[in-house]
């Protein structure tokens, strides 16, 4: 019998950062409170990576969580702390507001290909689709309780929903990533089988293969960050991408592909890249202390 084909492991120790062309701004929510010592708003680095501190000073962004890009590019949804979800204009000023909804519990976000905006509940082990306007309920997308945890998720070209089942702060949950079809019903309840991942956010690649952050073990001190590569209808590991181990990149985050083939990612005290046609890493992109992110956005 033949062995699994083992996965292309890439590194370079000598980044040297590109920006994607046309990118002016880098945003990153920053966690505070339960989900780590930061600054807990949004906020915003020039291209180049300098910090121009908050990128919105409104009161009801709190502790946020996932943050998105609108299909038509003109507004940064992001999931706040306290039970909402807001739109954000490019001049930093909110636009829209869901309103407070006790116990929502929202984690990361991004928008169904019907254009609502989907947010993971935490406590509910679901994801809620709202509306873009965010002024009804919404509805879920899959049953309470599809996940023990939930840890970001995405489209396929077809309609299916790729979630990724995490590990709780509490330490509940498995490390797996499932599929819903279109319809909301479950397809395949674990298809991958990885014993080194520990999913903390995924992203849909150009080609359609599976790109998830990965913390493992959560939360361990010698956890191994990592980004890892599976193909979509198998589950299978292609390839691992780590940063240079002199950036002491850690607690590892969310992931964002730029408009030059980019690959963006944020954890602790930086927001890194990758080439990922290659997978060279292509160094750090921004740096602060206690940044504590937990989504990347890029704003032309």
């Amino acid at each position: 019998m033949s062995s699994a084909p083992t996965p292309q492991r890439i590194r370079t120790t000598s980044p040297s950062t590109r920006i994607s062309p046309g990118l002016r701004r880098i945003l990153v929510t920053s966690a505070s409170g339960a989900n780590g010592d930061g600054y807990g708003t949004l906020l915003c680095f020039s291209a180049g990576g300098k910090f121009g501190g908050p990128f919105c000073d409104d009161p009801r962004i709190i502790d946020p969580r996932g943050m998105s890009l609108s299909p038509a590019g003109d507004l940064v949804y992001v999931t706040s702390g306290d039970d909402r979800v807001l739109a954000v204009g490019k001049d930093g000023n909110v636009t829209l507001d869901s309103g407070r909804r006790e116990g929502l519990d929202g984690g990361g976000g991004t928008f169904a290909p019907d254009g609502r905006y989907c947010v993971t509940l935490r406590r509910r082990g679901t994801i809620l689709a709202l509306p873009p306007r965010l002024d009804s309920e919404g509805e879920p997308l899959v049953p309470d309780g599809a996940v023990p945890f939930p840890r970001g998720f995405g489209f396929g070209d077809g309609g299916q929903l790729y979630l990724s089942s995490g590990i709780s702060p509490s330490g509940d949950g498995d490390n797996t990533i499932i599929v819903f079809d279109r319809d909301g019903r479950l397809r395949n309840p674990r298809l991958v089988s990885d014993p080194e991942l520990s999913p903390l956010d995924l992203a849909i690649a150009p080609g359609g293969n599976l790109v998830v952050s990965s913390e493992w073990p959560f939360g361990s001190p010698q956890a191994t960050a990592s980004i890892r590569e599976y193909e979509r209808w198998t589950g299978r590991l292609i390839r691992v991408l780590t940063p240079d181990p002199a950036v002491k990149f850690t607690r590892p985050r969310g992931l964002r592909f730029g408009p030059g083939g980019q690959l963006y990612w944020v954890g602790q005290d930086h927001v890194v890249a990758f080439d990922f046609s290659t997978g060279v890493f292509l160094g750090v992109v921004a740096e602060l202390r206690k940044l504590n992110g937990q989504a990347v956005l890029l704003l032309k």
